[in-house]
């Protein structure tokens, strides 16, 4: 492939330095990928090694901090074969074999990097994050390494899962996390894990930035894979909308997460796949009477995302709003949008006025 810099492919010279080995008198070549792996691995096992030993008594500890200093420098080089570097684009064939030796089963460079993550400065761990995440979409052979690897170790993942209560890396984890849950497998077994449960708290957290990246990553996991999603409700219906309704709508004091999860609700009633759970919980009459509370909140926002929801009802409802048809017909009348000039908001206000009217003449009849 014309332009690219590794050996594995062209044998072109690049420039020395850091992460280069030598070829010839005056020149280097850059490692081969196996050979950064290779590198990264041995790194990464003296710096674990001695992090759990501990520094000796306080003193400084030169060999370590070397060690940091590669690592980071090598963690670099695997990010250029994989994004290129600048002037020039990545190698196929290198990115493949780079995939291919992180990914083996006696190398298990994932693991140890995610424990090593702590460790590192945070510069490192965006390189380690950004690598990570882009090895997780690289194909070998048409196969997804990353997919086979992940069912393999399911365990990594109530690891990263786990790491959310170290708030000072938690935004890491949860950006590894949720390129992880693009494999429906990993999602899956995610959603299945007890693990799952504690998102709804996670989401709770005080620090304004994890919350909204926790709540990134449960959106991801409801409503990526269809065919999952519909299979989880199916099985859990009831608590999760407990838990959802109780600490994301009715209970949540943080504006934002209230508005994205209303949000999500929609998105998750509208979806094709999702019918059954779309007719389950507009039929309650509790879910009902949460909507018709959230269309008289304080903010303006929350009510426009709640209307959202009630203006796509089934037939299985009519009959409460039948019951309440006065006191809709009084409250949509002086409701309005946050956009005076949104016309769509209009039509469908004029449309649920209309068949709440008609409700009303069917009954007088």
């Amino acid at each position: 492939m014309a332009g690219c810099l590794w050996p594995c492919v062209t044998g072109v010279v690049a420039g020395s330095g850091a992460g280069h080995r030598k070829g010839g008198l005056f020149r280097s070549k850059p490692r081969t990928p196996p050979e950064v792996v290779q590198h990264v691995v041995e790194l990464v096992t003296y710096i674990l090694e001695h992090k759990q030993e501990g520094s000796g008594g306080g003193k400084r500890d030169t060999k370590l901090e070397h060690r940091m200093t590669e690592l980071s420098k090598s963690i670099k080089e695997m990010k250029v074969i994989l994004y290129g570097n600048g002037e020039e684009d990545p190698c196929d064939q290198a990115c493949k074999q780079l995939t291919k030796e992180f990914f083996k089963k006696n190398v298990d460079l994932f693991r140890q990097l995610v424990v090593c993550l702590p460790h590192l400065d945070l510069e490192t761990q965006k390189d380690v994050t950004q690598v990570i995440a882009n090895l997780q979409r690289q194909k070998v052979d048409s196969r997804l390494v990353a997919s086979e690897y992940l069912e393999a170790n399911s365990d990594l993942l109530d690891i990263l899962m786990s790491r959310y209560e170290n708030m000072d890396i938690a935004i890491h984890y949860s950006t590894l996390l949720r390129y992880c849950i693009r494999h429906q497998v990993a999602a899956r077994y995610i959603m299945e894990s007890q693990h799952f449960r504690s998102l709804f708290d996670y989401i709770q957290f005080p620090d304004f930035n994890i919350q909204s990246d926790v709540f990134k990553t449960f959106k991801e996991l409801m409503t990526r894979h269809k065919s999952t999603v519909a299979e989880f409700f199916s099985k859990n219906y009831d608590w999760f909308f407990a838990e959802f309704n109780s600490k994301l709508i009715l209970s949540a004091s943080n504006y934002f997460i209230r508005r994205q999860a209303i949000q999500l609700l929609r998105d998750i009633l509208l979806e094709r796949s999702n019918a059954a759970v779309m007719a389950r919980y507009v039929s309650s009459k509790e879910h009902l009477i949460i909507l018709m509370n959230l269309l008289r909140d304080q903010s303006k926002a929350i009510q426009v995302e709640a209307f959202h929801v009630f203006k796509e009802k089934p037939s299985e409802i009519t009959c409460i709003l039948h019951a309440n048809r006065n006191k809709l017909l009084r409250f949509l009348k002086d409701f309005s949008c946050v956009d005076k000039e949104d016309k769509k908001f209009e039509a469908d206000k004029a449309r649920v006025i209309s068949e709440i009217l008609t409700l009303a003449m069917k009954s007088s009849s």
